[in-house]
């Protein structure tokens, strides 16, 4: 493909307007438009670029070659499938569905089409996370903590699904292995949904993971720490900050080597964008493909089960108390 690649944004809010502008600045792409139900926000999230602010997507049937969605979870599989199935090029934000029955359905739209199916996991892209994956080879215990303000948006979804799948997605993409066991426990805060999570994942490789996620922190910290034969790796996701530290077993005594991984910062969905299209261009996978989307959902979703079930355990003892 040497033509301008088409591309328009479906969801123009908090981080739809972000696709929106960075995708009107991308070489090899031409901006057609931004869609959203609300005018005066798409307007805004075009401005001078010259494309077009739409308010029903299907005004862009026949004349784009690929969108980006960012509009809410629960119409992510009726938009996404209306392009696949035509085979328009799709990036999805995360989580890709709001169930895997609906990101099944995205799938095989995918497949029949042989359209390209990305999902927005823009941690992936992170030039710090990128840095480290290399080197986690084999680690034994991963502890993740992200944890933020409350964001008065993203609130049809909780906490695991919103802000922990991110993290979930990268522990996948560290340990391949299948997932053995799910541990968790949630509280809802400031809504009817979970607001703070913390979950124990074990592998069949034997590595343990254990995330804790929240949306009603006073801090914000993104930190995702590995441990592994001889190596610590520290990552500040949010700083694009990296550490490696190793175990060297020389002649004489063992000592501790390591520190500060340069890093050349970037914006990370930028740089997710820019695999989108370079995926389309060269007719590759994306680095996050929708089975990649579909296994963090699929993690989400026992995460949030073992939270229920822990939740109903809790209330029947509180029960079974009270007739004592």
């Amino acid at each position: 493909m040497s033509a301008a690649i088409r591309v328009a944004t479906i969801g123009v809010g908090h981080l739809g307007k972000h696709h929106a502008r960075l995708l009107a600045g991308l070489d090899g792409v031409t901006f057609v438009a931004a869609v959203d139900l609300v005018a005066e926000r798409a307007a805004a999230a075009v401005g001078a670029t010259g494309a077009e602010a739409l308010t029903d997507y299907h005004g862009l049937f026949g004349r784009v070659d690929a969108v980006t969605i960012a509009v809410p979870t629960i119409d992510h599989v009726r938009v996404a499938t209306a392009f696949l199935e035509r085979g328009v090029h799709v990036l999805v934000e995360k989580p890709m569905a709001s169930t895997l029955a609906e990101a099944d359905a995205m799938l095989a739209a995918a497949r029949a089409s042989g359209a390209t199916l990305a999902v927005g996991h823009t941690e992936r892209f992170n030039p710090a996370v990128a840095a480290a994956l290399p080197v986690l080879r084999s680690p034994r215990f991963i502890e993740v903590h992200r944890l933020s303000g409350f964001p008065e948006r993203s609130l049809d979804i909780d906490v695991v699904f919103d802000v922990m799948i991110h993290d979930l997605d990268l522990i996948l993409a560290v340990d391949g292995t299948d997932v053995a066991q799910v541990d968790a426990i949630g509280v809802p805060v400031l809504t009817g949904k979970v607001d703070i999570a913390n979950a124990r994942v074990r592998f069949a490789s034997g590595c343990i993971a254990n995330i804790t996620a929240s949306r009603i922190s006073r801090d914000k910290v993104r930190k995702f720490r590995c441990f592994q034969p001889d190596m610590y790796v520290s990552l500040d996701s949010a700083a694009q900050e990296l550490e490696v530290w190793r175990l060297e077993r020389g002649g004489g005594r063992p000592a501790i080597a390591g520190g500060n991984v340069p890093i050349t910062r970037d914006e990370p969905l930028r740089l997710e964008l820019i695999d989108f299209v370079d995926a389309i261009r060269s007719k590759r996978p994306p680095t996050v493909d929708g089975h990649a989307g579909r296994r963090a959902l699929a993690l989400a979703t026992r995460v949030a089960e073992a939270i229920e079930q822990g939740a109903k355990r809790i209330d029947t003892a509180v029960a079974d108390e009270g007739h004592v």
